[in-house]
């Protein structure tokens, strides 16, 4: 017993202080975009062109970029040849509307606060089924991170539960392929009302990689009333923890 105290002792709190101390991300992480201004005409086709994931569009003669369809990957000729785009430290994504995701050079609108009565229902406590329709792992394996003792998602009132019937609603990753399409809308149809919809990563907002596969819904949107866009590929965690508290309206600012 002494010996595990001391280990105890050795180890030190784990927990991060966050969101009253904002984390320390590595150089190389990749945030939220900058979009660079007064392209040339010529430039601004090539970087349009570049992506193969049509994130980039001409939007009245300046480049915008649709962070739904985003992988972040910063391989496109866009990031690197032409100079259109570059990637911040910024992990703060997460917003209300789908039309929220698409970014030129204003200024970014972050997910809103729920409404005064569902904030009433889940404000203190938050019970989400996670359902992964087709997903790669790679967003499930960072929403479970939000479990250890780095991230302590209870401590927030939020938590994950097995039963679609013991939830406030449900959280989306993966693209919806076919063969989820029934199980995802059994699941949704599963939660008592008034539920919450949250789509997390590239595949559940837009179909991600797969977005050109007849086999994929796209995402949920044209399924589901989504209530929180969270994008990435996948999501960091303190992307997916900043988006959630910020929809229970316990984000500092």
């Amino acid at each position: 017993m002494l010996s595990i105290i001391r280990e105890r002792l050795r180890q030190g709190h784990r927990t991060a202080k966050y969101p009253q101390i904002e984390p320390t991300l590595p150089q190389r992480f990749r945030g939220l975009p900058r979009v660079s201004e007064n392209l040339s005409p010529q430039t601004l086709s090539a970087a349009v062109v570049s992506c193969p994931f049509a994130a980039l569009s001409d939007h009245e003669g300046e480049l915008q970029i649709d962070l739904g369809r985003c992988l972040f990957c910063a391989d496109c000729p866009a990031a690197i040849e032409y100079g259109a785009l570059t990637f911040s430290n910024d992990y703060r994504l997460a917003t209300s509307l789908r039309e929220g995701l698409l970014l030129n050079d204003e200024a970014y609108r972050l997910a809103d606060k729920l409404g005064k009565k569902m904030h009433k229902l889940f404000g203190r406590s938050l019970k989400l089924r996670q359902v992964s329709a087709g997903g790669c792992n790679a967003c499930e394996a960072d929403i479970n991170v939000l479990g250890t003792l780095v991230f302590d998602l209870g401590r927030f009132g939020i938590q994950f539960v097995a039963s679609p019937r013991h939830a406030d609603g449900m959280l989306v990753t993966g693209p919806v392929t076919e063969n989820m399409k029934s199980a995802l809308l059994d699941t949704y149809a599963a939660i008592p009302d008034p539920k919450l919809v949250i789509a997390s990563g590239a595949c559940a907002i837009a179909g991600g990689p797969f977005c050109q596969s007849p086999e994929v819904n796209h995402g949920i949107g044209n399924l589901l009333s989504v209530d929180l866009y969270i994008p990435g590929c996948p999501p960091h965690p303190y992307t997916v923890l900043d988006g959630l508290l910020r929809l229970l309206g316990k984000t500092p600012g």
